[in-house]
């Protein structure tokens, strides 16, 4: 599908909905459609994703500026009418061969309501594709830009239901300003919030990335870390049979076991067959990963860093240690740990450690673990906004549907 985004600005320029309109025009790109970005300022996200520069549409363009001086005292003078001809022109151009626009903001703001008129104009004359209005802020509704506004044309254009347009909003507190602002019914509006790109927000490394995109471990909620070498003294198998029980409670858990296997030790290949069989008894296939499934050498500390910034809690079950690291990697990431009682490990989580028996059930395991996961807000939070505020997750679960729905 061929699809055009237009806002005022885009990437370099700096904002959030500038933001938004990099994220989506890579996902959609990245799903097959053709997409291209008309701006008054910015330049191409890619050889893929093309600028068209129609430098009247940006709201600080000269003219621009001079035009709203005039339309904040009140003025709908010539200069408007000609700025607006002209934009239509240029958008005509522009949108030729284009199946879908995506406008952002420019009907709901009135920094450059000549831009408006004139996507008004194009579509009450049947020349525009089908048109998604998408609503991040709103002036009829906001204090601040009461002042700018007047009764009439242009500006209830910001206030109008054009008809034959997808309303889409931010949240739910745009979804009910914008239907009383047009006596819409609220169901009618579609809410799409923004995300949150977890690989650029946590620099992670080009190795994490490919290890997360492979076993797809930011689809799951919440990641348990096991950072340690594949050898019998560790006690894995504890580690899966808790699982196993834990996705009866929060079944998009994952296990993410991140060491390859213990290298002094012939037998710890038969241990490793046995984890893997244990993982298929279990049904644990896409829940259970194991890096060494995947790399063959020691990963870097900085991809192992990247993990601990990913997970939600570091578990150790292990039956033997001499000291114990990741106790104090989890403590410099902010996470829980939940390891065996032995002398070790007590030694260095003190009281702030959680501990379990290395013989104890299972489920008793997954118990505490649970208890974590429902009690503690800031874990809830991070749970939930993994399952729904990932860039990828919004554009599955809304952005593909609105753009096939037409």
């Amino acid at each position: 599908m061929k699809i055009v985004l237009l806002h005022y600005t885009i990437p370099p320029v700096v904002g959030g909905v500038e933001r938004v309109i990099f994220h989506h025009a890579r996902l959609m790109a990245a799903d097959g459609h053709s997409i291209r970005l008309i701006a008054g300022r910015g330049r191409a996200v890619s050889e893929d994703i093309p600028m068209i520069h129609v430098p009247l549409a940006d709201s600080r363009h000269e003219r621009v500026a001079h035009v709203k001086a005039q339309l904040d005292l009140g003025e709908v003078t010539q200069d408007f009418e000609l700025l607006h001809q002209e934009l239509v022109e240029h958008l005509k151009a522009a949108l030729i061969g284009t199946d879908l626009l995506i406008a952002h903001n420019v009907c709901s703001l009135n920094k450059n309501l000549a831009l408006t008129a004139a996507l008004y104009t194009l579509h009450t004359t049947a020349s525009l594709p089908r048109l998604i209005l998408w609503h991040h802020d709103l002036a009829w509704t906001t204090p601040r830009y009461l002042p700018e506004l007047r009764d009439g044309y242009p500006w209830d254009l910001l206030r109008r239901d054009w008809g034959n347009v997808t309303q889409v909003v931010v949240s739910e507190l745009r979804r009910r300003e914008l239907a009383d602002l047009m006596k819409l019914e609220p169901a009618s509006i579609r809410v799409i919030p923004n995300g949150v790109d977890v690989n650029q927000f946590h620099k992670l490394e080009i190795q994490t990335s490919m290890l997360v995109e492979k076993t797809g471990l930011l689809d799951s909620a919440p990641i348990l870390l096991l950072p340690v070498r594949i050898t019998p003294r560790k006690n894995i198998e504890l580690a899966l049979h808790a699982l196993c029980e834990l996705r009866k409670s929060f079944p998009l858990t994952a296990l993410l076991v991140t060491g390859p296997l213990g290298p002094h030790n012939e037998n710890n290949l038969g241990y490793f067959e046995n984890l893997v069989a244990l993982r298929s008894q279990l049904h644990l296939e896409g829940s259970v990963h194991f890096l060494a499934e995947v790399v063959d050498t020691y990963l870097p500390d900085e991809v192992i860093a990247d993990f601990y910034r990913l997970a939600d809690a570091v578990i150790l079950p292990s039956r033997e240690e001499g000291f114990g690291i990741p106790v104090l990697e989890a403590a410099f990431s902010h996470l829980p740990v939940f390891c065996s009682d032995i002398p070790s490990l007590r030694e260095l989580g003190l009281e702030e450690a959680i501990y379990f028996s290395a013989d104890a059930d299972p489920a008793a395991v997954a118990d505490l673990l649970a208890e974590y996961f429902r009690t503690h807000a800031p874990a809830r939070l991070t749970l939930r906004a993994r399952q729904n505020f990932r860039w990828e997750t919004i554009y599955q679960n809304h952005l593909t549907k609105l753009i096939h729905e037409g």
